[in-house]
């Protein structure tokens, strides 16, 4: 055991613990949920403290000495080690101190540890006056959210990027498929399958590309700012220093805030990328459930497309095979909804020149961005790839939908042509046979009208281009 000293007074901790007496208070405190920082938090907040130790031996502030062995302790932690020494609880002292202090500590005994010293001398480096030098947890966590959702945006936007080429694929393979179109859940006017999955290719984009401009302002961080914003105890060079060190460190184009107190204050970058990821998520949803609706069957449902069977689904019908998958990011997706709550929630809860709620942020929001990459990888892979038309199925649909009725409009007006559908629905002769048995149109006409692929683009089935500019004139 050895005995850690901090402004409440003296405390025993184990040896070999890294962590030191302000962070044994907290795990004292907080024993709410067995959560523990995500990986990306800690990994942001220890680039921090390695940037600073650097900036201050580069500002003639710390002695090389110790500047060095603060960065080598977080080589180490970076490289892997002392992981298990971050052990504060998610859910702790508001504004992330606890996380700050556990992270100061775990830096300066292992420092400690480097230079031949014992743990807990922090008469020589201080988790305080050294590794916390000109910061704050005020500037410190709010950077540390930037930093640790970017990290994990890197690698979530190139999942994102393949399932869109996923989906674009299956547009191309399925483009001469015919099929009936629905809405309400109703028969509607024919499509091509693939045009149904370039809907979703070009969705998947165009939430990329919302998602790309949303992480925009991450790029502006306030360290420096220290408690308040005003700088207090941070060299004048420090703000411009810094930016410039995590820049090297992590490959993100950092800036200093064009307003440090704002940088404290305001939680709008975190709740516009969550806001980001919530917009896709609500369209994953709807991609997710129109596949389990398209797949459903197979013998008493749409069936028009197969999914890949990945398992047994059932533990009492034998054969059965289920949507695994989108059903999966479906409940993924729902838990980025909740979070995305719980960080707007979180997000109008500060006061004056703190947001206190920042912990709550700075677990929810890199956590939604690591879940659902994953789930997109496996969506992508696992399901997407390996989906399959059932053609005979879509044409069969596609010729029996009551809306290809529609295309005879221009010719026998919309009136005749509802009473012709729902003679169809009565009866049950196709469209095409109780046309011809009541004379309407010649035979001929009407198979240039009734062409199911002509339907699925721009134009008057069975009018030439030419008849529709005269009749235009």
């Amino acid at each position: 055991m050895r005995k850690e000293k901090d402004s409440f007074g003296v405390k025993e901790l184990e040896d070999h613990a890294y962590y030191g007496v302000q962070t044994a208070r907290a795990v004292e405190n907080f024993p709410i949920s067995s959560g523990r920082a995500h990986a990306t938090f800690i990994k942001a907040t220890v680039h921090i403290k390695r940037a600073a130790a650097i900036v201050h031996k580069e500002l003639h502030l710390l002695p090389a000495e110790k500047a060095d062995a603060i960065v080598q302790a977080a080589d180490e932690i970076l490289g892997g080690k002392l992981w298990d020494q971050f052990v504060v609880d998610v859910f702790q002292a508001g504004a992330g101190t606890s996380h700050n202090m556990n992270t100061n500590e775990v830096l300066s005994n292992r420092a400690l540890e480097l230079l031949k010293r014992n743990k807990g001398e922090y008469e020589y480096i201080s988790p305080n006056d050294h590794v916390n030098m000109g910061q704050s947890t005020n500037d410190v966590i709010p950077t540390a959210i930037r930093i640790a959702v970017l990290f994990e945006l890197r690698d979530f936007i190139h999942k994102l990027e393949k399932l869109e080429k996923a989906l674009g694929q299956k547009s191309k393979e399925f483009d001469s498929i015919v099929k009936s179109g629905r809405t309400h859940l109703q028969d509607a006017t024919p499509l091509r399958l693939g045009q149904e999955f370039s809907g979703y290719a070009t969705c998947i984009e165009k939430h990329r590309n919302r998602l790309l401009r949303a992480n925009e302002d991450l790029h502006e961080i306030g360290l420096g700012g220290t408690a308040v914003g005003t700088g207090l105890n941070a060299h004048p060079a420090y703000r411009e220093k810094i930016a410039q060190e995590l820049t090297k460190q992590t490959g993100f184009s950092l800036r200093p805030a064009s307003n440090f107190f704002e940088a404290m204050q305001s939680m709008a970058p975190f709740v516009a990328v969550s806001g980001a990821i919530r917009n896709l998520a609500l369209d994953l949803i709807r991609i997710a459930n129109d596949l389990r609706l398209l797949s459903s069957g197979p013998n008493t449902g749409l069936h028009e497309i197969h999914l890949p069977d990945l398992q047994p689904g059932s533990s009492i019908m034998p054969g059965k095979v289920n949507p695994v998958m989108a059903e999966m990011l479906n409940m993924v997706c729902f838990y980025v909804v909740g979070n995305d709550t719980s960080i707007a929630m979180a997000s109008q809860a500060g006061q004056l020149e703190l947001n206190v709620m920042m912990p709550l942020v700075g677990y929810l929001l890199p956590s939604t961005v690591y879940v659902l990459g994953n789930a997109l990888h496996v969506f992508a892979e696992k399901c997407v790839a390996g989906i399959e038309a059932n053609k005979a199925r879509c044409e069969d649909y596609a010729e029996r939908s009551l809306s290809i009725v529609t295309a005879l409009n221009p010719y026998i007006g919309y009136l005749k042509a509802a009473e012709i559908a729902k003679e169809s629905l009565k009866t049950g002769k196709r469209i095409r046979d109780l046309v011809i048995e009541k004379k309407l149109l010649p035979k001929e006409k009407l198979d240039e009208i009734l062409n199911l692929l002509a339907m699925t683009e721009p134009g008057i089935p069975g009018m030439t281009k030419e008849k529709i500019g005269r009749d235009a004139r």
